[in-house]
């Protein structure tokens, strides 16, 4: 079938679900840290309450993906709410540690949400209009990402309890689940579902599966290390700023904020339009250039904080502040922090100026890749390698604040971004190699 444009009347319910499902997840995810911290939680135990969800991303994910494409879409979309429901509720009635770290499992296991919607996608579009597809969903991501951490924010200002964010998570996700009952129209029906019998072990092992296929697997390893990078400098973010900028949390959430208008921007309203003018693979090149470019920028931030920086300040605040995601994995990271008689506007500015082109890079790369692997591999096996992708991201996302605070507490606040900026630039020259051309769509798998 042959699309003259995104078909916005099949794609917008996709877009809905995915926006209210990301704001019940974000909602929580700033607070992990304090619900681990509330039952005493050592650092490390604290870092297992961030890994747990990624890691059990990495095992259920290409499970419930190679699911959708046998049983359909829609089917597998309301297991996943009910399961990421259910997880919120449990870590609203949480009592201990365990319980929260059990919360997240069973979150990460079943809550295969957006490579299932992104699967939905490409069900509903063509090779040019994939990417464009796929950029909305990661918009949709990115405003969730606007306003759950401001809607977790609000009401702890009006509560204590960390159970009510849980239930206002909880009760987005009730949202999502009734918006995909009557407002999601199956977009896989049975006769574009998968022909071969449903096997058991080829579910097991679809990420082996998958990684064997030479048509993707450097797509895959692409996708994997490129995430590495950018979650690093994501976990690290805060402690970077607060060392040369001087920035504590408020700051900070500006600065989030502002990433992520970026990054709306450049998926809802750039990749449409570049990826037809330039094919995905080279927006592939585009976004690891821009990345490198950001990172290598960022690196060389000044060391100067802001006007309104006031030193003695900043270190009582910092006496009451709970582990990053890094310090959380690895221990303290010792932090100088900047003098008071180097205050101005060009540290801030500078870094303004770094993250537009790391913000449009983190808003191409992963619906390219997406849009890259699905245009080599099979419609039947769509939701399989969506979901194999999204478990490349869950991995480095559990690998990386590792990474970036080993090299961060070495190196210095801006080693993890200069070696970043250096990395993705060597994944440039790599994709050029091995992207010389766009892959053809492979006959039908049998």
């Amino acid at each position: 079938m042959t699309q003259k444009g995104l078909d916005y009347g099949r794609v917008a319910p996709i877009f809905i679900l995915t926006f209210v499902d990301v704001l019940g997840l974000t909602v929580i995810l700033p607070l992990l840290h304090l619900y681990g911290a509330a039952y005493g939680a050592t650092p490390v135990q604290i870092g297992l309450v961030a890994a747990a969800f990624p890691l059990a991303q990495l095992v259920g994910v290409p499970v419930m993906g190679a699911l959708s494409d046998r049983f359909g879409r829609k089917p597998l979309l309301l297991i996943s709410q009910v399961s990421t429901c259910i997880s919120f509720l449990i870590l609203a009635a949480s009592n201990s540690l365990w319980m929260v770290i059990l919360s997240r499992v069973v979150d990460g296991t079943f809550g295969a949400n957006l490579a299932t919607a992104q699967a939905a996608i490409t069900d509903v579009t063509d090779e040019r209009t994939r990417a464009q597809g796929l950029g909305l969903t990661g918009a949709a991501f990115g405003l969730g990402f606007l306003f759950g951490p401001a809607i977790a924010l609000g009401a702890l200002e009006f509560s204590d309890s960390l159970a009510i964010p849980a239930l206002i998570a909880a009760a987005y996700s009730f949202v999502s689940i009734f918006i995909t009952l009557f407002g999601f129209k199956e977009t896989l029906p049975p006769e574009r579902r998968q022909a071969r019998a449903f096997r058991g072990g080829q579910v097991i092992f679809t990420m082996v599966r998958m990684m064997r296929r030479p048509q993707i697997n450097h797509l895959m390893v692409l996708m994997f290390a490129q995430q590495v990078v950018f979650f690093a400098f994501e976990s690290l973010l805060g402690l970077f700023t607060l060392s040369r900028l001087g920035l504590l949390g408020q700051g900070n959430a500006l600065i989030f904020i502002y990433v992520g208008f970026i990054l709306v921007y450049v998926q809802a309203r750039l990749i449409g339009r570049w990826s037809q003018k330039y094919g995905e693979r080279k927006l592939v090149f585009i976004a690891l250039g821009t990345l490198a470019l950001g990172l290598l920028l960022m690196s060389a931030t000044p060391d100067q904080p802001h006007p309104l920086y006031v030193g003695w300040k900043v270190e009582a605040s910092l006496r009451e502040l709970r582990p990053t995601s890094a310090e959380a994995i690895i221990g303290d990271i010792p932090i100088t922090l900047p003098q008071d008689s180097q205050r101005g506007f060009g540290g801030i500015l500078w870094f303004l100026v770094a993250i537009i082109p790391l913000g449009i890079g983190a808003g191409l790369i992963r619906p390219a890749l997406n849009s890259l692997m699905v245009k080599a591999t099979p419609a039947e096996d769509s939701g399989a390698v969506l979901g194999v992708s999204a478990s490349m991201v869950s991995l480095a996302n559990a690998a990386a604040p590792l990474i970036g605070g080993v090299i961060f507490q070495s190196g210095g606040p801006a080693a993890p971004f200069a070696l970043g900026g250096v990395v993705m630039a060597g994944l440039l020259v790599i994709s050029l190699v091995l992207l010389r051309a766009e892959p053809a769509t492979p006959l039908p798998q049998t």
